[in-house]
């Protein structure tokens, strides 16, 4: 059973930055899709940023040249690099990993429990 632990959250202004980070234990790291997805109050859960087991990345519109996801397979870890933040990013953020079984030829996801960022303006 995989379980996903996130950091990094907290308060900061417009403008400014935050690292969040995600490990993950289990050994099916390395061959994961690893994301962040958010969920400001009152809106559904949206995918921000997600990063193959090849080095593709996927972003968000939104987030565009300013977050960056990466990974380092040697720690189990992904990151989210958020920088010029704005009150729009508020939110919680989840750190999601996904991977195909291929013992059961389904796709797996797991969650973390999530980290509070907020950006005051």
């Amino acid at each position: 059973q995989v379980q996903l632990a996130e950091s990094g959250g907290g308060l900061v202004q417009a403008g400014g930055s935050l690292r969040l980070s995600c490990a993950a234990s289990g050994s099916i790291f390395s061959i994961s899709t690893m994301g962040w997805y958010r969920q400001a109050p009152g809106q559904q859960r949206e995918l921000v940023a997600q990063l193959t087991r090849g080095g593709s990345t996927n972003y968000a519109d939104s987030v565009k040249d300013r977050f960056t996801i990466s990974r380092d397979n040697g720690k189990n870890t992904v990151y989210l690099q958020m920088n010029n933040l704005k009150p729009e990013d508020t939110g919680v953020y989840y750190c999601n990993q996904g991977w195909w079984n291929t013992a059961w030829s389904k796709w797996e996801m797991y969650w973390g429990q999530g980290t509070q960022v907020t950006v005051s303006s």
